[in-house]
């Protein structure tokens, strides 16, 4: 009966040679490193989506506010006012579009204008622009027309997340 061999003519040989194992262990180690990495870029890209889907509810709160309030002050005492905020900064009480031009909120406001306490670090600031109804690239002087541009940016730690723009018009 003839005497049975492994790998290379070794006697009994069924395993790894240390070169084989070292050069398996670096392709494991390899492939783990990938796995981790990978899973730090999908938590990396979740939180960015979070913070963009955050920013969009905030500008979309300030669109649907302005979108509610009258287009001039309906108290007849600030008939002779010019447009911008009456009172303090920021502007605490809004009863028309203007009173929201350059200002800022952080912490952020809801679409009724309430103050959402719970996110602080975030910011939301506001600019109204009159345009030319014929020409909408052209801007004109506060109070000098019918149709505002108005442009939130939405912040986050004073680092910009989201700006977008809307007209509103004279009803």
């Amino acid at each position: 009966m003839a005497k049975r061999t492994g790998r290379a003519g070794r006697p009994g040989g069924g395993g790894f040679t240390i070169p084989e194992a070292i050069v398996a262990t670096v392709l494991v180690g390899i492939g783990i490193v990938a796995l981790v990495g990978a899973a730090k870029s999908g938590t990396q890209v979740n939180a960015v989506g979070r913070e963009l889907t955050q920013a969009t509810y905030l500008l979309q709160a300030v669109r649907e506010w302005t979108l509610q309030l009258p287009f001039s002050d309906p108290d007849p005492g600030d008939a002779g006012n010019p447009p911008g905020p009456d009172g303090s900064d920021p502007q605490v009480f809004v009863d028309d579009l203007d009173d929201l031009m350059d200002v800022t909120y952080s912490p952020p406001r809801d679409a009724s204008g309430q103050l959402l306490a719970e996110l602080g670090g975030w910011s939301q600031h506001i600019q109204l622009e009159w345009k030319d109804p014929d020409a909408l690239q052209t801007t004109l002087t506060p109070g000098a027309s019918d149709v505002v541009r108005v442009v939130v940016t939405v912040a986050r730690n004073g680092r910009t997340v989201l700006t977008g723009g809307w007209l509103v018009t004279r009803r």
